[in-house]
């Protein structure tokens, strides 16, 4: 006589999961600053935990209650823990949050205006570790700045002093934020005076850095970029001689310089394509008509392993 087979347990876990999917949805389109989809790719790991304790759960209640029938436990324990654990995520209270003392995903907005005061010169240095960066002129203040930026990166600092007539302005920010961020997660909007003269140095370790610096009375500039990419702006009048150093990683590069002003430009170390419009190449340097003429000079040395980069006289 053949025996009773074992009752089968059907699993709950994925149509709970489909309902918490559909609800998170419906949250977003409600609450579009929640990047719910970033949670789910930093933290995916908690599902495949959350079933594997499942599973566990079954196996022991199986060997201690062969005949027991319905639906899995397991499979709801599991289900309920992982709704839970991200719906704790999504709201920025869970443990996580609490251990870090921060609100991990939420957009955050500050801004930040600097007088120069009695200084006649400035130093100014940007340090970025990752996201989109527009600098550009026009400001009635030595700086206005905009930061748009979620939490789990550390809030913007701005610091300015004076040493003599030279003004230090230090505008950074701590990295070490360990969530997973794309570009847009850190966005900022800088607009520097347009008579005060400048060395500016900017430190980014990957992003996009968009610099309109046509209008601004750059002096020298320094620009280290990590991986992505750079819109540099350069043309405009010049009252005096700017000497400019891009160094790369990994991205592209594209420069426009001024037609009235001389140029020359050296390029190499590990470099990908030039492509360049107006320049003529001399042995290992580009110049322009204007090169010796005019009695302005703009210095350009760019190096490292950038992919591309595009020369354009206007």
């Amino acid at each position: 006589m053949a025996q009773d087979s074992a009752p089968r347990r059907t699993s709950l876990f994925f149509p709970i999961l489909l309902i918490a999917t559909g609800v998170a949805v419906l949250y977003l389109e409600r609450h579009p600053e929640v990047d719910i989809w970033g949670i789910l790719r930093t933290y995916w790991p908690v599902i495949l935990i959350c079933l594997g304790v499942g599973k566990i759960w079954d196996s022991w209640r199986t060997r201690n209650n062969p005949a027991a029938s319905g639906p899995s436990m397991g499979g709801i324990i599991a289900a309920i823990a992982v709704v839970a654990i991200f719906a704790m995520l999504i709201r920025h209270n869970g443990w996580l949050g609490q251990w870090r003392g921060d609100t991990v995903y939420a957009m955050q907005h500050s801004d930040r205006t600097v007088d120069r005061d009695d200084a006649k010169d400035v130093n100014a240095r940007v340090k970025m570790g990752a996201g989109d960066l527009d600098i550009s002129g026009g400001s009635t203040h030595l700086l206005e700045a905009d930061f748009d930026y979620r939490g789990s990166f550390a809030a913007p600092k701005v610091d300015y002093s004076i040493s003599g007539t030279t003004g230090n302005l230090d505008i950074t920010q701590d990295n070490s934020q360990r969530h997973f961020t794309t570009s847009s997660d850190n966005h900022w909007t800088l607009h520097l005076a347009n008579n005060v003269p400048l060395e500016l140095h900017i430190d980014m370790g990957a992003g996009r850095g968009n610099l309109r610096l046509r209008d601004i009375q750059v002096t020298d500039l320094s620009l280290n970029l990590g991986a992505g990419q750079v819109d540099l702006d350069l043309t405009g009048t010049r009252k005096q001689d700017l000497t400019a150093d891009i160094e790369g990683g990994v991205g592209e590069a594209d420069i426009r310089l001024p037609k009235s002003v001389g140029l020359v430009v050296n390029a190499h170390g590990g470099l990908g394509t030039i492509d360049t419009n107006g320049l003529r190449q001399d042995g290992d340097e580009y110049v322009n008509d204007a090169y010796g003429k005019s009695p302005v000079t703009i210095r350009l040395r760019v190096r490292g392993g950038i992919g591309r980069i595009s020369l354009t006289e206007e």
